[in-house]
């Protein structure tokens, strides 16, 4: 018979192991006749990156605003299946009552408030926690520890700034207010290379460091495998396949079609036919 500290130790590594959000079987239907989502499945370590692949319109983005219940706003639907955070269904919470669970959102396009400062439109990110000045003013240090670059312009006004500025504020704003999971949409989108780079490293030393899990949709293949430890290719609103990054990084398929690879060097995605790639995955 298991003694007590064996079986506190048994739950302990059990609530470990668990999966910090599950996304089971979910479908989604816009304006009651478009189905966007067809029984997507997946899930996200505690301390884990875990990055959401496809192309434009695949249903990456239906797929966050669902975890983070924003569908409602865009006249969607969840019609099918569940979502959990830290073992609790979270589905039917409200945006702000998911936020001071420790799950919050960076939309795609940034949407900082243009007419606000870099540091006010940071402020706005706290709104949902009761602290004092003190607090406040640390949690700010602490953000522009991560984006340097936020503290030189806190004074400007945010419509004003770069675009990778903008989603260096946009990712700042969310760590204010003490997530324990990001969802990070299209943070590579109409940015150069360079700063692309720089905001992963960054997003690399928030999970390092800070132990912030993140789930990042991302049409950007290549980078974001580099930094992620597992992902799931979307489909037409379907999970044609999932695998550690390390692994799909040497599939023939995903080089083929999204790393724009093959064995005999690199391809356009029109030299493809589509018919092919779906027979592969699909079979």
């Amino acid at each position: 018979m298991m003694n007590h500290a064996a079986a506190s130790g048994a739950a302990a590594a059990q609530a470990a192991a668990a999966p910090y959000l599950v996304v089971n079987n979910v479908e989604v239907i816009y304006d009651h006749v478009i189905l966007v989502l067809k029984g997507v499945s997946l899930e996200v370590p505690k301390g884990g990156i875990v990055a959401l692949l496809g192309a434009n319109g695949a249903g990456k983005s239906t797929t966050l605003k669902t975890i983070s219940n924003l569908l409602r706003a865009e006249r969607g639907d969840v019609t099918k299946g569940s979502v959990e955070f830290r073992g609790e269904r979270v589905d039917q919470l409200t945006p702000n009552e998911l936020v001071r669970r420790g799950v919050i959102q960076v939309m795609e396009g940034r949407h900082c408030f243009a007419h606000l400062t870099i540091e006010e439109n940071l402020l706005t990110g706290a709104y949902t926690r009761n602290i004092s000045r003190r607090e406040l003013a640390a949690d700010l240090e602490r953000v522009y520890h991560y984006f340097p670059r936020l503290k030189e312009r806190r004074k400007s006004q945010a419509g004003y700034t770069s675009g990778g500025e903008q989603q260096m504020c946009a990712i700042g704003r969310a760590l204010m207010a003490r997530p324990q999971l990001i969802l990070l949409d299209e943070p590579s989108m109409g940015l150069a290379p360079q700063i692309v780079e720089e905001i992963f490293e960054i997003v690399q030393d928030l999970n390092t460091k800070e132990q912030v899990s993140f789930l990042l949709a991302e049409q950007n293949t290549m980078v974001a495998l580099r930094y992620a430890q597992f992902g799931y290719i979307l489909e037409n609103g379907r999970v044609v396949m999932e695998g550690t990054a390390e692994a799909l990084r040497e599939n023939e398929d995903v080089k083929e079609f999204y790393l724009g690879l093959s064995g005999e060097g690199r391809k356009s995605f029109r030299d493809v036919k589509h018919y092919r790639r779906r027979k592969r995955w699909l079979a």
